[in-house]
């Protein structure tokens, strides 16, 4: 006998739900959002699933162990110290990230149970990928489904400990006729992973894949339903990943893992500062080193700036890992406030390593690399930056800068330049730290000594 059905009208951007077509969704006010859907009335049974009651919090009794500790420390350190039980994790990144990658060399090294569900990938082909980064899988247990009811079935069977969903836009529910990767398909099939989570205290990582806007693919309302959002962030040209925490209900949102990708997987990175500084005796003009934080971790990134005179009439400018409005910003208060015609010639600038930095405190380095580039002398290598600017080329104190003195200290820096309004409670040792006023005092301090 066949089920009765019924067809609903859902906005893939919000999830909403209406009786009908409409060209505007009056939820989120996005146009051309609301697409046509086919749902069965009946509910197959769900075996796994108890019957919830009504408890006394000060009654309620939890696991001895509460959160799953890996051998990954970065995965750990991002998931708040480790993996909750009953928690629902959503990992989402571009295609070739390496999102399959880490949750795959946890999973094949993890002390616990773990059941990999992949509807991408064979069995064949996840066992070839296993054996390129672990010489010694061991715990995993690998099914390739894509149908949510045969996947709690086999859950009910094998008893994992943790479930691992790759992806959550292959994975389908015979509620719904319509097909895989839709909104309605994604938005019930994680509800049904995140019942079972916490019915039988399961945690649950999923991968989920993103839009060309960068956005998760799926209902927006995907994130509020889970406990924990990360991203893996990086460019696929270069080999250093950065996972960091948008959303995490059981720690902090200011923590990031940063990896390096090679042949044997994803590497953990102790040491990033490091590795994002070129490593010459003497910097070439056009080249500053700053220091930001990225979470709770301070790290020296060196900003190359590149500056020419503009050949084809409109002068261009082209940022890689640093915000291109800010850039216009910054080269406006040059122009205004300090003086250097800088509006008529081409801008370039880069963030070695392939990372991206939304920190303010690199302002400074910015500034500092374009004015290296336009008047074709260098920075000496021991001097790193540390400031914000703002619209009258006056420099502002940053957040933690005690924790970014240290950093520059500990790699060996000789002199670090930030705001005379910076609060400094860090017992200097070896480091001079030069508290500066306006750009006129950074231009005459940073080019004093080389012509």
């Amino acid at each position: 006998m066949l089920s009765k059905t019924k067809t609903i009208y859902n906005c893939f951007n919000c999830g909403a739900k209406f009786p009908k077509w409409m060209g505007q969704c009056s939820q989120c006010n996005e146009w051309n959002t609301i697409k046509e859907e086919i749902v069965r009335k009946e509910k197959p049974n769900e075996p796994i699933f108890k019957e919830n009651i009504v408890s006394d919090i000060s009654t309620i009794e939890t696991c001895e162990k509460e959160r799953i500790i890996f051998n990954d420390s970065e995965f750990n350190r991002v998931l708040g110290g480790g993996l909750v039980r009953g928690s629902v994790i959503l990992i989402s990144g571009e295609p070739g990230i390496g999102k399959s990658t880490i949750l795959l060399q946890n999973s094949i090294n993890s002390n616990e149970k773990v059941l990999y569900i992949s509807g991408e990938e064979s069995a064949e082909q996840l066992n070839l990928r296993s054996k390129r980064i672990s010489n010694s899988p061991k715990n995993c247990f690998v099914l390739t489904e894509t149908n949510i009811e045969t996947i709690l079935k086999n859950v009910e069977k094998t008893k994992p400990e943790i479930i691992v969903i790759d992806s959550i836009q292959t994975v389908q529910t015979d509620l719904f006729d319509n097909s895989q990767g839709s909104t309605t398909q994604i938005k019930e099939c994680t509800s049904i992973l995140i019942k079972l989570a916490k019915n039988i205290g399961i945690p649950i990582l999923i991968v989920g894949h993103i839009t060309k806007d960068g956005n998760i693919a799926g209902p927006k309302i995907l994130e509020h339903m889970v406990d924990v959002v990360l991203h893996f962030e990086g460019d696929k040209q270069h080999q250093f990943r950065i996972l960091r925490s948008k959303k995490n209900r059981f720690g902090s949102t200011n923590e990031i893992g940063i990896y390096q990708m090679n042949e044997k997987g994803l590497q953990i990175v102790l040491n990033p500062s490091e590795l994002f500084i070129s490593n010459k005796d003497t910097l070439e003009s056009g080249t500053a080193i700053a220091v930001t934080l990225d979470g709770d971790r301070s790290i020296m990134i060196e900003v190359q700036a590149l500056v020419s005179s503009a050949v084809y009439g409109t002068p261009q400018r082209i940022s890689n890992g640093f915000n291109s409005k800010r850039l216009n910003m910054l080269l406006a208060i040059l122009e205004k406030k300090a003086g250097f015609k800088i509006g008529v010639k081409d801008v370039f600038i880069n963030i070695t390593g392939g990372i991206k930095i939304d920190d303010t405190a690199i302002d400074l380095a910015v500034v500092s690399a374009i004015l290296s580039s336009n008047i074709n002398i260098s920075i000496n290598s021991d001097t790193c930056f540390c400031a914000e600017i703002d619209l009258s080329g006056e420099l502002r104190g940053v957040s933690n800068v005690d924790r970014r003195i240290s950093e520059a200290e500990r790699l060996g820096y000789n002199k670090i330049i930030v705001s005379n309004n910076s609060k400094i409670g860090y017992n200097v040792k070896r480091i001079e730290v030069l508290k500066l006023k306006n750009l006129d005092q950074v231009v005459k301090q940073i080019f004093k000594e080389r012509g």
